[in-house]
């Protein structure tokens, strides 16, 4: 597993402007998560962003007058997150750590805790079991956890959407033979990665202590067609997105996006 965290960190330190560029590349993500999020989150709340990259997230918080603290893998994406902060004029906290062990170095308690980056990397449930555990031992009673998946279906939108052919690869064939099974995925991707099937994200979140408050699709029913989408007016662009923040939450529909989001309230 070691090695696997190695891997993840060089792929982050390589290159922190591609990924602080993602959800723009991808705004649907970024505009439906957040609606979801701003529902709860208010200024003054105190929020920990485990695995939060360059700070997309715990930056937009803060602006919003949030006490932010965001905790990465990657040293690099922390020294952007900081520089950036420092260019849009608000405050965060930020420092380098796994996501397993963070209760060793942030202390207190939080009203939110992020969880968007480690269940993406961490290949083995026993790993995925001990962050959520230690960012639930800093979550406050009462407070909400929201932590992100990548959905199993999102490797086959990419295939449709980007590069049709690769499915053709001979080293394609256990991902691709994985969702005609139903399984999840934890292998080689875009760098060591966690593919999750959508129905093994309830009882996995059940293992914790936790009410559900949302389970719901990232992207909303967008991510297929989403370069076509981008490519339309931004009025269209804007119905688009409306119409996807209301039918995200739908199970049956789980599957058009990459990325889906399990809201939980501690109990």
């Amino acid at each position: 597993m070691e090695d696997c965290i190695r891997i993840v960190r060089e792929h982050y330190d390589s290159d922190v402007q591609y990924e602080w560029d993602r959800l723009e590349r991808h705004p649907f993500e970024f505009a439906i998560t957040t609606k979801m999020m701003d529902r709860y989150i208010k200024p003054g709340d105190r929020i920990l962003d485990i695995g939060g990259g360059p700070g997309r997230y715990s930056i937009y918080y803060a602006k919003n007058g949030c006490d932010v603290t965001l905790v990465d893998l990657s040293e690099e994406n922390i020294k952007f997150a900081l520089e950036k902060s420092k260019e849009t004029n608000v405050n965060i906290k930020a420092v380098s750590g796994d996501a397993r062990e963070v209760s060793k170095f942030i202390k207190g308690e939080f009203d939110h805790i992020f969880v968007m980056g480690p269940m993406y990397h961490l290949l083995e449930e026993k790993d995925r079991i001990k962050a959520l555990n230690e960012a639930m031992s800093l979550l406050k009673n009462g407070g909400l956890i929201y932590v992100s998946f990548i959905l199993m279906f999102a490797g086959m939108i990419f295939y449709m959407k980007s590069t049709p052919e690769m499915l053709l690869l001979e080293s394609e064939q256990i991902f691709i033979d994985s969702v005609l099974r139903g399984n999840s995925y934890a292998g080689d991707a875009f760098t060591k990665a966690f593919f999750i099937d959508q129905k093994s994200i309830i009882p996995f979140m059940d293992k914790f202590n936790l009410e559900k408050k949302h389970l719901f699709g990232q992207e909303g029913i967008l991510a297929p067609c989403e370069i076509n989408l981008l490519n339309q007016s931004q009025e269209a662009i804007d119905k688009w997105t409306a119409i996807a923040e209301q039918l995200c939450e739908r199970d049956e529909l789980l599957s058009y996006s990459e990325h889906a989001m399990y809201i939980g309230k501690k109990i």
